[in-house]
């Protein structure tokens, strides 16, 4: 998630949403999503999303001479705020939690 210095609707906006797209030719990103923030209980006005097939894809895409130089030339000086958020998913056993968890259902 992350907010830019530009001002909302701008080309600068626009160019920076735009660069930032062009990242989804690197090999091995399988995913990619650029999302716009809706809930006001949240300081970020977009989300990007990428999903890798293997850590391996993902560690290439990190060391990829485009996304390292989008980092260096657009995010460091465009983006004011941001919250990396990379994760990798649980398979069912380790959501379930451990032996004898029952977790509570339908509560936020």
């Amino acid at each position: 998630m992350f907010r830019l210095k530009h001002p909302p609707g701008s080309v600068a906006e626009a160019g920076f949403l735009a660069a930032l797209a062009d990242l989804k030719a690197i090999p091995g990103v399988s995913a990619f999503d650029i999302a716009r923030e809706v809930s006001p209980m949240n300081d970020f006005d977009f989300a990007v999303s990428m999903q890798f097939a293997r850590q391996a894809d993902y560690k290439s895409y990190n060391s990829h001479q485009a996304h390292v130089a989008f980092v260096e030339t657009r995010w460091k000086a465009e983006v004011e705020a941001f919250m990396e958020h990379d994760t990798v998913a649980l398979t069912d056993r380790q959501a379930a939690g451990p032996p004898g968890f029952a977790p509570v259902q339908g509560v936020r």
